[in-house]
């Protein structure tokens, strides 16, 4: 798994118009999952995220985690992670995991994130999503699940 963590202020996420997810403060994530990935990779990745102590303390030191801080998620697919732009001018995106995989994997990541406690909500997977945010900070990160 392949996931951007921005910390954010506010974020949301749009399908044709409506607001299918919003939070007011916490994380805004781009996950993406290739054909390699297992639900033990989403429970890592989640596992790490939640933990990550990125928010700051009252010496505004990044000390601090979601959890801590009780913060929201707002979670969105995104297949494009895995594009391969080495090659060509087109991205190769042979590295995404097929869409039905994904998105169990992508579920399980989110279930994971719920138990441990945090409120998570979620863009349509698969769909095409207007997504909005204000980056805090800007604190901005790459967490992988290969890297364990």
């Amino acid at each position: 798994m392949r996931v951007v963590v921005q910390r954010a202020k506010n974020a949301a996420v749009t399908v044709e118009g409506e607001t299918i997810g919003a939070i007011d403060h916490g994380l805004m994530l781009l996950v993406g999952v290739t054909h390699t990935d297992t639900k033990e990779d989403a429970e890592y990745v989640a596992e790490k995220i939640a933990n990550l102590r990125i928010f700051e303390d009252e010496s505004e030191k990044m000390n601090l985690s979601l959890l801590d801080v009780k913060g929201d998620v707002l979670s969105v697919s995104q297949f494009t992670l895995y594009g391969d732009c080495r090659k060509g001018r087109r991205p190769n995106f042979m590295s995404a995991a097929k869409p039905d995989y994904a998105n169990d994997i992508y579920e399980h990541f989110n279930e994971q994130l719920r138990a441990l406690g945090t409120n998570v909500e979620t863009g349509k997977f698969g769909a095409m999503m207007d997504v909005s945010f204000t980056n805090d900070g800007p604190v901005t990160l790459i967490v992988e699940s290969k890297e364990k």
